[in-house]
């Protein structure tokens, strides 16, 4: 690349922008979200979740209020997108990330409109839904 000119210049100071300590989502609901109970959609779009150290670029869960379901059993695997909120058994909602499987078996409540913050968000961060219209 050519003759070395000298050590690297010093550097005075970076700049990093703070961790918030809590991440709202706009999330729309759908396309499963009539497997869950009433009390379900409320416990999602109004509690705190918080992100587990479990997370990764696959998906990020949360552990918080269970949401419990309405209608019991299996569903076949359908696609997932990025940003589906799936939900395995025990209730605990999971985001899909960048390298989010192609098709799952859990029923999707809800998709996140844009999951950057959480793809950055760190674990024990509070995560917050609401529907996409606020």
């Amino acid at each position: 690349m050519g003759v070395p000119a000298g050590p690297p210049a010093p550097v005075d100071a970076t700049t990093t922008e703070p961790t918030p300590a809590e991440v709202r989502l706009a999330l729309r609901l759908g396309p499963r979200a009539d497997w869950f109970t009433p009390l379900a959609l409320e416990r999602l779009l109004g509690t705190a979740y918080t992100l587990t150290p479990l997370s990764n670029r696959i998906g990020a869960r949360l552990s918080g209020a269970p949401l419990p379901r309405a209608v019991v059993g299996e569903l076949p695997s359908e696609g997932l997108v990025l940003g589906a909120v799936q939900v395995p058994a025990d209730g605990q909602p999971l985001v899909f990330l960048a390298d989010h499987p192609t098709t799952g078996g859990y029923p999707v409540v809800g998709v996140v409109v844009d999951v950057t913050p959480l793809a950055q968000a760190r674990p024990g961060t509070t995560v917050r839904f609401h529907g996409s219209q606020r």
